[in-house]
């Protein structure tokens, strides 16, 4: 079985994902236990004070290191962890090659960044792998948490009923798109399902999805190269 253990500050964002739709099922048959720390209650004053002010000014608060040292520690006492996980916009950008990576491995922690950032001598000491989503801002690291989550269990054998449709997914086989897809009714509000998906003819039905493949791909491969 695979373990995957996520530190936050804010451990109750990221309860409802977790519990819901392939995580959740993933969970009940027992292909993945995952388990979410709260950075507090690894805490020793009364307050349970996780963030300060950065040394050298500046605006915004700072998680702490000692309760991200002790969580880790703890963890690492227990399992050995090929892959930790740190948030960071700095880091590279999350991939299906990444997801693919991350799930052969038994056990992962996941730090979860919040507020202005994590002091860097939790990086420095523990992070294996860097991770970002996007050239964007988010709030927390909670949301990166549970998107590498959900793409690694997903991954996971039996955790998908057609596990084979999982195979022809975009970026499953490298930087591919896949064709667009269609079902009932063949037309609605005067737009039609294109007429080779219902000839029944699947050489020429899988020389449409090729071609559309290429098409969606060269446009993909075009609208992100821009800066």
């Amino acid at each position: 079985m695979m373990r995957i253990d996520i530190i936050s500050a804010v451990p109750d964002s990221l309860t409802s994902m977790l519990n819901t739709s392939i995580v959740k099922r993933a969970q009940d048959k027992g292909l993945v236990k995952i388990i979410v720390h709260n950075l507090r209650d690894y805490t020793h004053d009364k307050h349970k004070q996780i963030d300060d002010k950065p040394f050298g000014g500046g605006p915004g608060m700072l998680l702490k290191p000692e309760p991200f040292f002790e969580c880790i520690e703890k963890l690492q006492g227990e399992r050995n962890y090929k892959h930790i996980i740190f948030s960071t916009p700095k880091g590279k950008i999350y991939s299906q090659s990444l997801a693919n990576k991350f799930s052969l491995a038994e056990n992962i922690i996941i730090i979860a960044g919040h507020y202005k950032g994590i002091d860097d001598r939790v990086r420095e000491k523990f992070a294996t792998d860097e991770i970002s989503i996007g050239n964007f801002v988010l709030s927390g690291g909670e949301l990166l948490a549970l998107i590498i989550t959900d793409s690694i269990v997903r991954l996971l054998p039996g955790s998908i009923g057609d596990s084979e449709s999982m195979l022809h997914d975009s970026f499953m086989n490298g930087e591919i798109v896949e064709a667009p897809y269609y079902t009932r009714p063949a037309e609605y509000r005067g737009m039609k399902v294109p007429k080779v998906l219902l000839s029944g003819n699947d050489k020429e039905i899988n020389k449409w999805k090729e071609e559309q493949s290429k098409s969606l791909t060269e446009k993909w491969k075009k609208i992100n190269s821009v800066e």
